[in-house]
């Protein structure tokens, strides 16, 4: 091989290429930390470094590589670790070689991405954001769970670690049907309990089993939860949306719908804040057993009620008509990816086995722990920890929207991590403001975002909430008259202080 004469070149020369240039000497440089490894080690090491290069594109295919003598020379190793490293690699397709031809990259590697990409939601430090969903996942007891899991750790069976029961560990659906029963007076047996990777997956399972028997339809709450589409759509069923008045789900358009699957938020409306009346839980119950029907009921924050005690599950009234899912997304963290859902008998064979045939059932480790952490109290202590931080919260919020924007209403019921609040009409239009407030660095979602129909929705109805105010008229009538601006504002991930703060910024702004 001809020495580098350029300054900072490598010791040798470069591979292939020119010498000299800028790829050849990247791909070089690539090689001499291999080349420094433990004797051990060097081998491996001096193929995965071919490897990244290739892989880099700084090596590019029809590149030449320097014989196995001269590369061994330069580099200082042996030549045979060269003729192996060279042989693994046309083995996999990296380079190729003919005799007397030497060795060359091939031309079936694409180059690899730099890096990977997080995808995963983000706000800016220096933004305020009421985007509903999130719980505080500060308040995620690290202390607790690491103890759980150094618990579990010591004592779970060696067995334990192969493929579980794809209803999930006994023991977890065991303590969560004492769970379920002592806080949402669900009907629960262990089983029918099936462990899964959130609320998302418990309805995928549902709709994809159903689909199978030929549903191909959902009826959804409007305004309702943007996710179902999407959700639905992947299974094969489309989604119907079905409007609601200040008692729950409409049952007028329900019957006239002619679908036998609806998906409901009875404790606590998502995003409206209703709760279902008891009458109107009454009449969604007498429609699914009239047409045959499933109730998908979302307990996603059934345990988080803040001026009584929370209203139990509609499915301790039908177990046979209701299916009933659940997660700790908000009570824990939703990093997690751990709920359940509990199904009809009529469908607990065919979900099971759609769960094992999707993916042979949830992570062990983490149903232990949490089943040593639900066991031990600790899930009933962090329950209380966030109810009493959530209602301080909502309670902030209130009273800064009182005293920066006079007049509006907060409604629906004191219950969950969001509220919806609307504005005077001085403040709008809609479009106006969250422009305005936007561009200030508050990040904020209308009603009218959770739209399904194309409706806006009319003002949410309720009883007195704190300092709230309260609204008249339907829900789902349309866009009402005039200027109002309708929010659904996120508060349990901020603080008092970040509440406060966000309302004053939203003030300043408009």
């Amino acid at each position: 091989m001809t020495p580098s004469t350029g300054p900072g070149g490598p010791p040798g020369g470069t591979p292939g290429g020119t010498p000299g240039s800028a790829a050849g000497s990247a791909a070089w440089e690539l090689l001499l930390p291999a080349a420094s490894a433990p004797a051990r080690a060097r081998g491996r090491a001096l193929q995965e470094a071919l490897r990244d290069a290739v892989r880099s594109g700084r090596l590019t295919p029809g590149t030449r590589l320097p014989s196995s003598r001269d590369l061994a020379a330069d580099l200082k190793v042996s030549r045979g670790l060269v003729t192996e490293a060279y042989e693994q690699l046309t083995a996999e397709g990296y380079l190729r070689s003919g005799r007397g031809a030497g060795t060359w990259v091939g031309d079936a590697v694409r180059a690899a991405r730099p890096r990977a990409r997080d995808l995963a939601p983000r706000s800016p430090a220096d933004r305020v954001d009421f985007v509903p969903g999130t719980p505080d996942l500060s308040l995620f007891p690290r202390s607790a769970w690491a103890a759980a899991q150094r618990g579990v750790l010591t004592e779970l069976p060696h067995e334990s670690l192969g493929y579980p029961d794809p209803r999930g560990l006994p023991r977890l659906r065991t303590a969560l049907a004492e769970l379920l029963a002592r806080r949402r007076g669900v009907v629960a047996d262990p089983e029918r309990i099936m462990v899964v990777s959130g609320v998302a997956q418990a309805t995928s399972l549902l709709a994809s089993v159903l689909h199978a028997r030929g549903t191909r339809t959902a009826g959804v709450e409007d305004p309702g939860s943007p996710q179902h589409h999407a959700l639905y759509a992947a299974a094969g069923l489309g989604t119907v949306p079905l409007p609601l008045d200040d008692e729950g789900l409409a049952t007028g358009p329900l019957y006239a719908s002619g679908v036998r699957l609806v998906v409901t938020t009875p404790a606590h409306q998502f995003p409206t804040g209703i709760a279902y009346s008891a009458r109107r839980r009454a009449q969604l119950l007498d429609w699914a057993r009239s047409v045959d029907g499933l109730v998908l009921e979302d307990d996603y924050d059934g345990d988080f009620r803040y001026d009584r005690a929370p209203v139990g599950a509609l499915q301790g009234l039908d177990p046979e008509r209701v299916a009933y899912t659940g997660s700790v997304s908000k009570s824990l963290a939703p990093g997690l990816r751990l709920g359940w859902v509990l199904v009809p008998d009529w469908l607990a064979d065919a979900v099971v086995e759609r769960k094992r045939t999707t993916d042979l059932g949830h992570p062990t480790l983490d149903q232990a722990v949490f089943s040593r952490f639900v066991e031990r109290g600790d899930y009933d202590r962090r329950l209380r920890v966030c109810q009493r931080a959530y209602r301080e919260r909502r309670d902030a919020l209130v009273a800064a929207l009182a005293e920066h924007f006079p007049g509006s209403r907060v409604t629906g019921i004191a219950a969950g991590l969001h509220a919806i609040a609307t504005l005077p009409e001085r403040y709008g239009p809609e479009e106006g403001f969250l422009a305005r407030v936007t561009e200030a660095g508050v990040a904020v979602r209308p009603l009218t975002a959770y739209a399904h129909g194309g409706a806006g929705g009319g003002p949410v109805r309720g009883g007195p909430v704190g300092d709230s105010r309260v609204g008249d008229g339907p829900v789902g009538d349309g866009p009402v008259a005039g200027k109002e601006v309708r929010l659904v504002l996120g508060y349990a991930h901020l603080t008092p202080g970040r509440i406060r703060a966000g309302v004053a910024r939203m003030a300043r702004a408009v």
